[in-house]
């Protein structure tokens, strides 16, 4: 099972550049895709051609040119339910956030998290931010508590620790690296989740999943990993690796692909 996630920011822009290509290449049974930011009405023809193999759901928001997730899985994959909503909060519902899909072995949720900037309109989101994942961490628990595994993936818009930051020093006071947001990863943690790139690499460094489009950050290898799996420990043993494909370009962000044998 190959389940692949990368923030595209903007599906429109980059199906014509990479993505057709890439899925074919990877043929993953699972794409997560966050920041889809367009209806279904908004895609070209072709696109239900390049894609003939795959049933999706998406979670669009109401207003256009923003957030929406899209998840893609194989017609061969036994569906059996799926929900974009946290036990109904309508709250949480209306920025199209969230895609939860549950498979015989496992539930996925394809999440793009509040980056907790400012909003256009000037509103402060910080706070939206961190009862976004109170809730996620609820919802979650809920789950394994019924004996769901879970695994999640998408952009978390926070850095957990130093060694997954190029500049933790100048960013201390910066959201996305804020003590109060990475605390939420903390919890996850104490929750028995695992991050399972950490998992694997505990230590290394300079691996990033997200770069400034300004002063030549990817070239330096300059920025942040703020797209993660995190999975109930329960998954754990069935995780047979995982990839940053930072050579894939045409987003900010680069895909993240989670290999397990299920």
């Amino acid at each position: 099972m190959k389940i692949a996630s990368r923030n595209v920011n903007g599906i429109r822009a980059i199906i014509g550049k990479w993505f057709y290509d890439w899925v074919k290449k990877e043929n993953p049974d699972i794409i997560c895709l966050q920041e889809v930011k367009s209806f279904e009405t908004q895609l070209p023809p072709e696109f239900r051609y390049h894609m003939a193999d795959y049933d999706r759901i998406r979670h669009a928001w109401k207003k256009p040119g923003y957030s929406g997730v899209a998840t893609f899985y194989k017609k061969k994959l036994k569906l059996i339910s799926w929900t974009s909503k946290f036990e109904s909060l309508e709250h949480f519902h209306e920025e199209g956030r969230v895609v939860e899909t549950k498979f015989q072995d496992f539930t996925l949720l394809n999440i793009y998290f509040p980056n907790g900037w400012e909003r256009a309109d000037g509103t402060e989101m910080l706070s939206y931010k961190l009862k976004f994942y109170e809730h996620f961490i609820h919802y979650i628990n809920k789950l394994k508590t019924n004996g769901e595994k879970i695994i999640t993936c998408g952009d978390f818009n926070i850095c957990h620790k130093e060694i997954d930051i190029a500049r933790p020093k100048e960013n201390a006071n910066a959201i996305w690296f804020l003590p109060i947001e990475r605390a939420e990863l903390d919890k996850l943690a104490w929750n028995n989740y695992v991050d399972v790139f950490r998992y694997f690499y505990p230590d290394t460094k300079d691996h990033y999943t997200w770069w400034s489009h300004r002063a030549g950050s990817r070239a330096r290898n300059v920025w942040w990993r703020l797209d993660y799996f995190w999975v109930s420990n329960d998954v754990v043993p069935y995780i047979k690796k995982i990839i940053h494909e930072t050579a894939v370009q045409w987003s900010d962000h680069c895909p993240i692909v989670l290999e397990l044998n299920i």
